[in-house]
């Protein structure tokens, strides 16, 4: 299955959940897309953990190959599955781009490391999937400081998470640490997406 393209609102209505984290999508129009809306079915079992899983997959911007490559990459880990999960998909490099404010949105940081904009520890990195491990420092290339869609977004961004760090001038952020399980969405149960693949 392709990556998702089509409109964020529309899927996190559906949804129910806030993709871009932010509660804007769900602001205006709680309820579900199309004509019957208001009313939603009941899920079954299945539908709850198929559900969960679609909520982080489109959060995070990957499509089921990558996610369920990911999963089993954080059963092989040690600690619980579920939070592993989690952290290796904050330690893409897509999403720390877009936690350290360069982007308003995953799909723009991804589109930023895609098109060579980010360093890594100084040496360019295309790959939005690249899982950035910590003490390692982020910055925006020497050809890009100027680049007015990271100006634009470094300059409305007002908090970043506690597991970054940021230098304004050098326009350089550092992942200091793995993230805690409290400092992630509380909105996400990740054991029903660890359910959802092990039944």
């Amino acid at each position: 299955m392709a990556r998702y393209t089509g409109p964020v609102y529309k899927k996190s209505r559906r949804l129910g959940f806030s993709i871009l984290e932010t509660g804007e999508e769900l602001a205006k129009k709680p309820t579900a897309p199309g004509q019957h809306g208001t009313s939603r079915k009941k899920l079954s079992e299945y539908g709850v953990q198929l559900q969960e899983k679609q909520k982080v997959r489109f959060m995070y911007g990957l499509n089921e190959k990558q996610f369920r490559k990911t999963f089993v990459q954080a059963g092989k880990m040690k600690g619980i599955h579920g939070i592993n999960l989690l952290i290796l998909l904050e330690s893409r490099l897509d999403n720390l781009v877009y936690r350290l404010g360069m982007a308003n949105t995953r799909k723009a940081a991804r589109q930023l490391v895609n098109h060579g904009h980010i360093l890594v520890n100084g040496k360019r990195v295309d790959i939005p999937s690249y899982q950035v491990k910590p003490g390692n420092i982020i910055s925006v290339s020497e050809k890009s400081q100027e680049h007015p869609v990271i100006n634009s977004s470094l300059e409305n961004t007002l908090n970043r998470p506690s597991y970054v760090s940021f230098d304004s001038k050098k326009k350089e952020g550092t992942y200091v640490r793995y993230p805690e399980r409290e400092e992630l969405n509380v909105d996400i149960n990740e054991s029903l997406i660890v359910e959802f693949y092990n039944r």
